[in-house]
């Protein structure tokens, strides 16, 4: 894929805490700039949502036991 070239201004923490952050990581800080476009563009999220969804869709019979559906009420001594 291309790379195009793009120049940003932040202040000197916030320069600072990037290149550590890269640097902890074992990555360019370009390489750092770019995975967190990427994780705010979804990209990451989606999955995240996705593999929330179905542990929800697993285990909803133990959260309604545990705390009800709408309207519901737990079971006796489940609290």
């Amino acid at each position: 894929m291309a790379k195009t070239q793009l120049n940003v201004r932040v202040d000197e923490g916030t320069a600072r805490a990037a290149r550590e952050r890269a640097l902890a990581r074992g990555m360019s800080v370009n390489r750092y700039i770019e995975e967190l476009v990427r994780q705010d563009t979804g990209e990451v999220g989606h999955t995240f949502v996705e593999a929330a969804a179905d542990f929800m869709k697993q285990y909803e019979s133990v959260f309604a036991d545990e705390f009800g559906t709408d309207g519901e009420r737990p079971r006796e001594g489940r609290r």
